[in-house]
């Protein structure tokens, strides 16, 4: 994994296994199907329920400072804890925890390689025991929330302009033929299509059949050679709620070294219900 920009942030599943037992290290699961965990986990795996545990309860937004401290503590997490995340569907959902936690700026945040699906393909060792882990004290140093996360105005003004959108949903999403993602009926926006001037680049593209993500030569082909993404502009990813374009950012932001990456996590829910917002087809 030397080939990437930032090959810190990601492990193998060899690597998980050697440090399961290690009280400086977190392993969360964290998947799009919540009922996952309950079927079988890494052992002294922490689960993170990105509805329940990273969602505000009444508004459509994040956890408070105050609860985010709050889940930290009770999954045994101190602010120096090595996290590492892992998931169902190529991490994509692994990636939007990490995208929060850095949110939160929690500064050591990784990626287990291939996720669940890998770890399973290998053979190795699930459990259903539920681990009640020692408390800690966590406190937020402080929000990152400028430096990854776009709101509505920002993709507005990037958009007019004329600075690089990337949609990462589906082509059908993204030409409007679909309002929604494929068997997600209920989930889809009043108006189909996407940002103007947006590329679509399906944010599975940048990983392999067994949820690896693909090399750095492959991913610069997609994105730089295909696309036309420049590592030193300012680029926002965008999905249908930021799930899958925080696949993107962590892709962009990690593997490939780009400077200035942000997440539009209101993505097409907000902008295609969004009264005079500008939509291309």
């Amino acid at each position: 994994m030397s080939q990437y920009v930032y090959p810190e942030v990601l492990v193998d599943t060899h690597w998980v296994a050697d440090n399961i037992n290690d009280s400086d290290v977190r392993v969360v699961e964290s998947d799009e199907d919540v009922l996952l965990y309950n079927t079988g986990h890494i052992l002294n795996a922490a689960k993170i329920d990105w509805q329940l545990d990273l969602q505000d309860k009444t508004k459509r937004d994040y956890v408070s400072k105050e609860d985010f401290e709050q889940l930290m503590s009770e999954k045994g997490i101190a602010y120096d804890t090595k996290v590492v995340f892992y998931g169902d569907k190529s991490n994509c959902w692994a990636c939007y925890a990490f995208w929060t936690f850095r949110l939160f700026s929690h500064e050591n945040c990784l990626i287990m390689n291939g996720g669940r699906k890998k770890w399973i393909e290998e053979n190795r060792k699930l459990t259903r025991e539920v681990l009640h882990f020692p408390k800690t004290d966590y406190r937020v140093k402080g929000i990152n929330e400028q430096k990854i996360r776009a709101f509505r105005n920002d993709v507005m003004d990037h958009m007019i302009n004329d600075k690089p959108l990337v949609d990462v949903r589906s082509p059908d999403e993204f030409t409007g033929k679909l309002l929604h993602m494929a068997d997600y009926p209920k989930e889809g926006a009043l108006r189909g299509g996407h940002i103007p001037g947006a590329k679509n680049v399906p944010w599975a593209r940048a990983t392999n059949e067994d949820g690896t993500f693909k090399g750095a030569d492959e991913l610069k082909k997609i994105y730089e050679e295909e696309v036309g993404l420049n590592p030193n502009e300012k680029i926002i990813a965008y999905c249908r709620i930021g799930e899958r374009s925080s696949h993107t950012w962590f892709v962009l932001t990690y593997l490939l070294g780009y400077k200035n990456v942000r997440n539009y996590d209101g993505s097409w829910t907000e902008w295609g219900n969004l009264v005079r917002a500008p939509i291309e087809k």
